[in-house]
Protein backbone atom coordinates (compact mmCIF):
# COMPACT_ATOMS: atom_id res chain seq x y z
CA UNK A 1 0.00 0.00 0.00
CA UNK A 2 1.35 3.45 -1.06
CA UNK A 3 1.77 5.67 1.58
CA UNK A 4 2.68 9.40 1.86
CA UNK A 5 5.10 11.57 3.62
CA UNK A 6 5.83 15.35 4.43
CA UNK A 7 8.21 16.77 7.27
CA UNK A 8 6.88 19.38 9.14
CA UNK A 9 8.57 21.82 11.73
CA UNK A 10 7.24 22.70 14.89
CA UNK A 11 8.68 25.81 16.88
CA UNK A 12 7.84 27.56 19.73
CA UNK A 13 6.97 27.02 23.37
CA UNK A 14 5.63 23.91 22.17
CA UNK A 15 5.22 22.07 25.71
CA UNK A 16 3.86 25.02 27.75
CA UNK A 17 1.13 25.68 24.72
CA UNK A 18 0.35 22.05 24.27
CA UNK A 19 1.59 22.49 20.68
CA UNK A 20 2.92 19.71 20.28
CA UNK A 21 0.79 17.53 22.05
CA UNK A 22 -2.50 19.34 19.71
CA UNK A 23 -0.54 18.62 16.37
CA UNK A 24 0.43 14.69 17.21
CA UNK A 25 -3.67 14.41 18.95
CA UNK A 26 -5.11 15.95 15.65
CA UNK A 27 -2.44 13.33 13.04
CA UNK A 28 -3.87 10.70 14.71
CA UNK A 29 -7.76 11.38 14.80
CA UNK A 30 -7.59 12.54 11.01
CA UNK A 31 -5.79 8.80 10.83
CA UNK A 32 -2.54 9.38 10.17
CA UNK A 33 0.77 8.03 11.30
CA UNK A 34 3.93 9.91 12.24
CA UNK A 35 7.87 10.13 13.50
CA UNK A 36 9.59 12.05 15.52
CA UNK A 37 12.90 12.90 13.70
CA UNK A 38 13.92 15.18 16.50
CA UNK A 39 12.73 16.92 19.17
CA UNK A 40 14.90 19.36 21.25
CA UNK A 41 13.24 21.34 24.25
CA UNK A 42 13.96 24.20 25.62
CA UNK A 43 14.85 24.41 29.32
CA UNK A 44 14.33 27.54 30.37
CA UNK A 45 11.70 30.49 30.43
CA UNK A 46 12.88 31.77 27.10
CA UNK A 47 14.36 29.35 25.97
CA UNK A 48 11.89 27.54 22.19
CA UNK A 49 11.66 24.34 21.77
CA UNK A 50 12.27 22.94 18.46
CA UNK A 51 10.47 19.61 16.59
CA UNK A 52 10.83 18.07 13.32
CA UNK A 53 7.97 15.44 12.64
CA UNK A 54 7.71 13.33 9.98
CA UNK A 55 4.00 12.92 8.96
CA UNK A 56 2.08 9.58 6.63
CA UNK A 57 -1.30 8.66 5.48
CA UNK A 58 -2.96 6.63 3.39
CA UNK A 59 -3.39 8.94 0.46
CA UNK A 60 -2.64 12.99 -0.68
CA UNK A 61 -5.82 13.80 0.51
CA UNK A 62 -5.72 12.44 4.12
CA UNK A 63 -1.97 14.52 4.37
CA UNK A 64 -3.27 17.52 2.64
CA UNK A 65 -6.32 17.17 5.19
CA UNK A 66 -3.88 16.44 8.27
CA UNK A 67 -1.67 19.12 6.76
CA UNK A 68 -4.21 21.59 6.64
CA UNK A 69 -4.91 21.23 10.46
CA UNK A 70 -1.75 21.13 11.69
CA UNK A 71 -0.91 24.30 9.85
CA UNK A 72 -3.49 26.00 11.55
CA UNK A 73 -1.61 25.05 14.88
CA UNK A 74 2.01 26.32 13.94
CA UNK A 75 3.01 23.70 11.97
CA UNK A 76 5.29 24.72 8.81
CA UNK A 77 6.08 22.21 5.77
CA UNK A 78 9.85 21.30 5.74
CA UNK A 79 10.13 22.38 1.88
CA UNK A 80 7.18 24.52 1.26
CA UNK A 81 6.84 26.23 -2.16
CA UNK A 82 4.67 29.20 -3.74
CA UNK A 83 0.69 29.42 -2.51
CA UNK A 84 -1.27 27.84 -5.40
CA UNK A 85 -3.73 30.80 -7.15
CA UNK A 86 -6.74 30.45 -8.47
CA UNK A 87 -8.64 33.10 -10.20
CA UNK A 88 -12.64 33.51 -8.32
CA UNK A 89 -14.99 33.26 -11.40
CA UNK A 90 -17.31 35.73 -9.92
CA UNK A 91 -18.22 38.19 -7.64
CA UNK A 92 -18.70 36.14 -4.21
CA UNK A 93 -17.67 33.04 -5.61
CA UNK A 94 -14.79 31.41 -4.57
CA UNK A 95 -12.34 28.57 -6.38
CA UNK A 96 -13.31 24.75 -4.83
CA UNK A 97 -10.42 24.44 -3.12
CA UNK A 98 -9.94 27.95 -1.49
CA UNK A 99 -8.27 28.34 1.78
CA UNK A 100 -10.05 29.07 5.14
CA UNK A 101 -8.17 31.16 7.48
CA UNK A 102 -7.84 31.18 11.15
CA UNK A 103 -7.43 34.16 13.10
CA UNK A 104 -3.65 33.70 13.92
CA UNK A 105 -1.18 36.10 11.92
CA UNK A 106 -0.65 34.31 8.99
CA UNK A 107 2.07 34.12 6.11
CA UNK A 108 1.89 33.11 2.58
CA UNK A 109 5.06 32.14 -0.07
CA UNK A 110 4.26 34.87 -3.14
CA UNK A 111 7.04 34.67 -5.69
CA UNK A 112 9.74 32.73 -3.30
CA UNK A 113 9.26 35.31 -0.47
CA UNK A 114 7.30 35.01 2.36
CA UNK A 115 4.91 37.66 3.20
CA UNK A 116 2.23 38.56 5.89
CA UNK A 117 -1.23 38.31 5.08
CA UNK A 118 -2.95 41.39 6.10
CA UNK A 119 -6.42 41.79 8.66
CA UNK A 120 -5.93 38.46 9.66
CA UNK A 121 -9.15 36.88 10.79
CA UNK A 122 -10.76 34.15 10.80
CA UNK A 123 -13.47 31.88 8.04
CA UNK A 124 -12.38 34.39 5.15
CA UNK A 125 -9.76 33.53 2.37
CA UNK A 126 -6.44 35.22 1.53
CA UNK A 127 -6.66 37.45 -1.75
CA UNK A 128 -3.17 37.84 -3.36
CA UNK A 129 -1.94 40.94 -5.41
CA UNK A 130 0.80 40.03 -7.81
CA UNK A 131 2.11 43.34 -8.96
CA UNK A 132 2.16 44.64 -5.38
CA UNK A 133 4.00 41.64 -3.73
CA UNK A 134 0.82 41.83 -0.80
CA UNK A 135 -1.77 39.79 0.40
CA UNK A 136 -4.59 40.44 2.45
CA UNK A 137 -7.77 38.21 3.87
CA UNK A 138 -11.26 39.01 2.22
CA UNK A 139 -14.48 37.73 3.72
CA UNK A 140 -17.10 35.88 0.97
CA UNK A 141 -18.93 39.14 0.82
CA UNK A 142 -15.89 40.84 -0.62
CA UNK A 143 -14.24 38.67 -2.83
CA UNK A 144 -14.68 40.20 -6.55
CA UNK A 145 -14.53 38.44 -10.12
CA UNK A 146 -10.59 38.01 -11.18
CA UNK A 147 -9.09 38.42 -7.61
CA UNK A 148 -6.33 35.84 -7.23
CA UNK A 149 -7.05 33.53 -4.21
CA UNK A 150 -5.13 31.06 -2.14
CA UNK A 151 -5.91 27.18 -2.70
CA UNK A 152 -4.83 24.33 -0.87
CA UNK A 153 -2.43 24.49 2.08
CA UNK A 154 0.75 24.75 0.12
CA UNK A 155 2.40 28.10 0.85
CA UNK A 156 0.44 29.03 3.87
CA UNK A 157 2.25 29.21 7.23
CA UNK A 158 0.26 30.34 10.64
CA UNK A 159 1.77 31.65 14.14
CA UNK A 160 -0.44 30.86 16.35
CA UNK A 161 -0.48 32.67 19.94
CA UNK A 162 1.35 31.17 22.37
CA UNK A 163 1.63 30.58 26.54
CA UNK A 164 4.42 31.93 27.78
CA UNK A 165 6.28 30.23 31.02
CA UNK A 166 6.14 33.76 32.66
CA UNK A 167 2.82 35.20 33.18
CA UNK A 168 2.92 38.80 33.50
CA UNK A 169 -0.79 39.62 32.47
CA UNK A 170 -4.10 38.59 33.14
CA UNK A 171 -4.26 36.87 29.85
CA UNK A 172 -1.51 34.97 31.13
CA UNK A 173 -2.47 34.09 34.29
CA UNK A 174 -6.17 32.54 33.79
CA UNK A 175 -4.94 29.20 32.40
CA UNK A 176 -8.20 28.00 32.19
CA UNK A 177 -9.58 31.08 30.07
CA UNK A 178 -13.08 30.55 32.10
CA UNK A 179 -13.81 31.37 35.38
CA UNK A 180 -17.07 30.84 37.01
CA UNK A 181 -16.60 32.94 39.88
CA UNK A 182 -17.26 36.14 41.08
CA UNK A 183 -15.09 38.61 39.66
CA UNK A 184 -12.32 39.33 42.69
CA UNK A 185 -11.11 42.54 43.38
CA UNK A 186 -7.52 41.34 42.02
CA UNK A 187 -9.05 39.85 38.71
CA UNK A 188 -10.94 43.04 38.12
CA UNK A 189 -7.96 45.24 38.78
CA UNK A 190 -5.37 43.27 36.38
CA UNK A 191 -8.55 43.72 33.94
CA UNK A 192 -8.15 47.56 34.78
CA UNK A 193 -3.92 47.37 34.68
CA UNK A 194 -4.10 46.16 30.46
CA UNK A 195 -7.35 48.52 29.79
CA UNK A 196 -5.21 51.32 30.66
CA UNK A 197 -2.14 50.21 28.91
CA UNK A 198 -4.41 50.75 25.55
CA UNK A 199 -6.30 53.66 26.84
CA UNK A 200 -8.48 55.06 23.79
CA UNK A 201 -8.24 52.03 21.89
CA UNK A 202 -10.88 49.41 23.30
CA UNK A 203 -13.69 48.72 21.53
CA UNK A 204 -16.62 47.60 23.46
CA UNK A 205 -19.55 44.80 22.60
CA UNK A 206 -22.28 45.14 24.66
CA UNK A 207 -25.97 43.65 25.37
CA UNK A 208 -29.10 44.73 27.05
CA UNK A 209 -28.61 43.34 30.08
CA UNK A 210 -25.81 45.89 30.66
CA UNK A 211 -28.97 48.38 30.86
CA UNK A 212 -31.12 45.75 32.91
CA UNK A 213 -28.23 45.30 35.65
CA UNK A 214 -27.52 48.45 36.22
CA UNK A 215 -24.61 48.64 34.37
CA UNK A 216 -25.30 51.97 32.09
CA UNK A 217 -24.19 54.54 34.21
CA UNK A 218 -21.11 52.80 34.88
CA UNK A 219 -20.11 51.80 31.11
CA UNK A 220 -20.70 55.49 30.31
CA UNK A 221 -18.16 56.36 33.11
CA UNK A 222 -15.69 54.29 31.39
CA UNK A 223 -16.27 56.27 27.94
CA UNK A 224 -16.42 59.69 29.50
CA UNK A 225 -12.49 58.65 31.01
CA UNK A 226 -11.62 58.62 27.51
CA UNK A 227 -11.01 54.57 27.39
CA UNK A 228 -13.23 53.51 24.68
CA UNK A 229 -12.55 53.76 21.06
CA UNK A 230 -16.40 52.67 19.43
CA UNK A 231 -19.28 50.94 20.75
CA UNK A 232 -20.51 47.87 18.69
CA UNK A 233 -24.06 46.34 19.72
CA UNK A 234 -27.50 46.35 18.76
CA UNK A 235 -31.22 48.44 18.80
CA UNK A 236 -32.02 46.69 21.95
CA UNK A 237 -29.32 48.12 24.14
CA UNK A 238 -29.87 51.47 23.02
CA UNK A 239 -33.42 52.05 23.06
CA UNK A 240 -33.37 50.18 26.85
CA UNK A 241 -30.59 52.74 27.67
CA UNK A 242 -32.43 55.95 25.86
CA UNK A 243 -36.00 54.40 27.68
CA UNK A 244 -33.59 54.37 30.89
CA UNK A 245 -32.95 58.28 30.33
CA UNK A 246 -36.24 59.40 29.50
CA UNK A 247 -38.40 57.15 31.77
CA UNK A 248 -36.28 55.84 34.31
CA UNK A 249 -37.00 51.93 33.21
CA UNK A 250 -35.65 49.13 31.38
CA UNK A 251 -37.94 46.62 29.77
CA UNK A 252 -40.75 48.36 32.10
CA UNK A 253 -38.81 47.86 35.26
CA UNK A 254 -38.05 50.83 37.35
CA UNK A 255 -34.31 50.68 37.61
CA UNK A 256 -33.90 52.07 40.81
CA UNK A 257 -36.39 50.15 42.91
CA UNK A 258 -36.58 47.10 40.84
CA UNK A 259 -40.43 47.71 40.75
CA UNK A 260 -42.62 46.73 37.82
CA UNK A 261 -43.85 50.08 36.22
CA UNK A 262 -47.43 50.34 35.39
CA UNK A 263 -47.94 50.78 31.61
CA UNK A 264 -43.75 50.19 31.59
CA UNK A 265 -43.89 47.60 28.88
CA UNK A 266 -44.65 50.52 26.24
CA UNK A 267 -41.49 52.76 27.30
CA UNK A 268 -39.36 50.59 25.11
CA UNK A 269 -41.48 51.87 22.18
CA UNK A 270 -41.89 55.42 23.35
CA UNK A 271 -38.32 55.83 23.35
CA UNK A 272 -37.92 54.80 20.24
CA UNK A 273 -40.43 56.91 19.16
CA UNK A 274 -39.06 59.87 20.65
CA UNK A 275 -35.75 59.06 18.56
CA UNK A 276 -37.60 59.03 15.57
CA UNK A 277 -39.17 62.16 15.97
CA UNK A 278 -36.09 64.10 16.21
CA UNK A 279 -34.49 61.66 12.97
CA UNK A 280 -31.26 60.06 15.35
CA UNK A 281 -29.54 59.71 18.42
CA UNK A 282 -27.29 62.30 17.48
CA UNK A 283 -30.36 64.94 16.86
CA UNK A 284 -32.07 63.59 19.84
CA UNK A 285 -28.44 64.77 22.15
CA UNK A 286 -28.71 68.39 20.35
CA UNK A 287 -32.07 69.02 21.12
CA UNK A 288 -31.65 68.39 24.67
CA UNK A 289 -34.19 65.35 24.87
CA UNK A 290 -31.18 62.60 25.46
CA UNK A 291 -29.24 64.22 28.52
CA UNK A 292 -27.83 60.82 30.07
CA UNK A 293 -26.22 57.38 29.19
CA UNK A 294 -24.20 55.27 27.13
CA UNK A 295 -25.53 56.64 23.86
CA UNK A 296 -25.05 60.52 25.03
CA UNK A 297 -21.80 60.25 26.45
CA UNK A 298 -20.58 58.44 22.81
CA UNK A 299 -22.15 61.26 20.91
CA UNK A 300 -20.98 64.03 23.21
CA UNK A 301 -17.49 62.63 23.19
CA UNK A 302 -17.33 61.45 19.33
CA UNK A 303 -16.98 57.61 20.19
CA UNK A 304 -18.65 56.06 16.91
CA UNK A 305 -21.21 53.26 17.38
CA UNK A 306 -22.38 50.52 14.89
CA UNK A 307 -26.16 49.23 15.75
CA UNK A 308 -26.57 46.23 13.77
CA UNK A 309 -29.70 45.01 13.55
CA UNK A 310 -31.48 41.78 14.02
CA UNK A 311 -35.38 40.17 12.96
CA UNK A 312 -36.19 40.45 16.56
CA UNK A 313 -35.39 44.12 16.68
CA UNK A 314 -38.82 46.99 17.58
CA UNK A 315 -38.43 49.64 15.07
CA UNK A 316 -35.63 49.76 14.91
CA UNK A 317 -34.01 53.00 15.92
CA UNK A 318 -33.20 54.86 13.21
CA UNK A 319 -29.62 54.56 13.39
CA UNK A 320 -29.72 50.94 13.07
CA UNK A 321 -28.24 49.20 10.24
CA UNK A 322 -30.19 46.77 9.05
CA UNK A 323 -28.12 45.27 6.07
CA UNK A 324 -26.24 43.01 8.04
CA UNK A 325 -23.58 42.79 5.79
CA UNK A 326 -23.38 46.91 5.81
CA UNK A 327 -23.51 46.45 9.48
CA UNK A 328 -20.46 43.70 9.58
CA UNK A 329 -18.37 46.01 7.05
CA UNK A 330 -18.75 49.08 9.91
CA UNK A 331 -18.07 46.42 12.22
CA UNK A 332 -14.87 45.87 10.78
CA UNK A 333 -13.59 49.66 10.38
CA UNK A 334 -14.29 49.97 13.99
CA UNK A 335 -12.48 47.78 14.79
CA UNK A 336 -9.07 49.00 12.79
CA UNK A 337 -6.52 49.48 15.30
CA UNK A 338 -8.48 48.22 18.85
CA UNK A 339 -6.03 47.51 21.51
CA UNK A 340 -8.97 45.07 23.72
CA UNK A 341 -12.25 44.25 23.38
CA UNK A 342 -14.74 43.91 26.27
CA UNK A 343 -17.56 41.54 25.04
CA UNK A 344 -20.48 42.47 27.77
CA UNK A 345 -23.68 40.20 28.38
CA UNK A 346 -23.97 39.89 24.47
CA UNK A 347 -24.08 36.25 22.73
CA UNK A 348 -24.84 36.63 18.94
CA UNK A 349 -22.62 40.25 18.02
CA UNK A 350 -20.32 39.01 21.02
CA UNK A 351 -19.54 35.91 19.28
CA UNK A 352 -19.73 38.02 15.85
CA UNK A 353 -16.86 40.12 16.90
CA UNK A 354 -14.82 37.50 18.07
CA UNK A 355 -15.08 36.28 14.17
CA UNK A 356 -14.04 39.24 12.96
CA UNK A 357 -10.74 39.67 15.63
CA UNK A 358 -7.22 38.80 15.22
CA UNK A 359 -5.82 36.23 17.60
CA UNK A 360 -3.72 39.33 18.26
CA UNK A 361 -5.97 41.83 20.34
CA UNK A 362 -7.08 40.83 23.88
CA UNK A 363 -10.41 40.05 24.30
CA UNK A 364 -12.49 39.51 28.02
CA UNK A 365 -15.47 38.50 27.66
CA UNK A 366 -18.05 39.22 30.46
CA UNK A 367 -21.41 37.38 30.77
CA UNK A 368 -23.92 35.49 33.58
CA UNK A 369 -24.31 32.36 31.32
CA UNK A 370 -20.88 30.34 31.35
CA UNK A 371 -22.05 28.63 27.87
CA UNK A 372 -21.44 32.26 26.31
CA UNK A 373 -17.78 32.84 27.20
CA UNK A 374 -16.94 28.60 26.52
CA UNK A 375 -18.92 29.41 22.97
CA UNK A 376 -16.72 32.42 21.65
CA UNK A 377 -13.49 30.61 23.33
CA UNK A 378 -14.75 27.34 21.54
CA UNK A 379 -15.41 28.93 18.47
CA UNK A 380 -11.39 30.06 17.95
CA UNK A 381 -11.66 33.19 20.19
CA UNK A 382 -8.59 31.54 21.68
CA UNK A 383 -7.24 34.92 22.90
CA UNK A 384 -10.34 35.51 24.72
CA UNK A 385 -10.62 35.08 28.51
CA UNK A 386 -13.82 34.85 30.29
CA UNK A 387 -15.37 35.73 33.49
CA UNK A 388 -18.79 34.35 34.92
CA UNK A 389 -20.60 37.29 36.54
CA UNK A 390 -23.25 39.48 36.90
CA UNK A 391 -22.25 42.28 34.49
CA UNK A 392 -23.55 45.19 36.10
CA UNK A 393 -21.82 44.62 38.97
CA UNK A 394 -18.62 43.90 36.71
CA UNK A 395 -18.64 47.01 35.36
CA UNK A 396 -19.47 48.76 38.82
CA UNK A 397 -16.39 47.39 40.27
CA UNK A 398 -14.25 48.24 37.07
CA UNK A 399 -15.46 51.65 36.98
CA UNK A 400 -13.97 52.09 40.80
CA UNK A 401 -10.68 50.81 39.56
CA UNK A 402 -10.41 53.24 36.44
CA UNK A 403 -9.07 56.35 37.28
Amino acid sequence: MQEFKEEIHLHGHLIDSLIMAKVLDKIVALKGDFDIIDFLVGKTNTDSSDARILVKAGSRLALDRILDEAKKLGAEIENDVDAELEVAPEDTVLPDKFYSTTNHPTMARVAGSWIDVQDPRMDSVIAVDMDGKTARTKKIKDVRKGDMIVVGTRGVRVIPPEQPRERSTVFDFMVSKVSSEKPSETLVKKIAEEISLVKGSVIIVAGPAVIHTGGAEHLAAIIEKGYVKALLSGNALATHDIEQDLFGTSLGMAIKTGENVAGGHRNHLRAINAVKREGSIERMVEHGRLKHGIMYTCVTRNIPFVLAGSIRDDGPLPDVVTDTLVAQTRMIEALSGAGMVLILASTLHGIAVGNLLPSSVKTVCVDINPAVVTKLIDRGSAQAIGIVADVGLFLARLDECLP
